[in-house]
């Protein structure tokens, strides 16, 4: 039996993709920022360390949440409008005994 989807939740669908964006880039970063505080400071031209920011790293994973949230809520304004005029997206159900 096919079945389509009439609605999707822009808020709902915003929040979970957002959270599992930060959470998908926490086992990116992470090895990053020990990787990078284990490889010495870096020197300049001249001669002094310069030292990179780390807590830029846990700043990409709430632009992650805050994007993908974004993101997601547009797509699905878009997709409900749409929908009307070409239909949703289509899946076949099956049951399985």
């Amino acid at each position: 039996m096919k079945k389509q989807i009439k609605r999707l939740s822009p808020h709902q669908n915003g929040k979970v993709f957002g959270v599992l964006m930060a959470v998908a880039t926490l086992p990116i970063f992470l090895p990053m920022i020990l990787m990078m505080n284990l490889a010495g400071p870096p020197v300049g031209p001249d001669g002094n360390t310069v030292g990179f920011p780390t807590f830029v790293f846990f700043i990409f994973p709430l632009l992650y949440l805050i994007f993908g949230y974004i993101s997601v809520v547009i797509g699905c304004f878009f997709y409900n409008i749409l929908n009307r005029f070409i239909g949703g997206f289509e899946f076949l159900v099956e049951e399985v005994h």
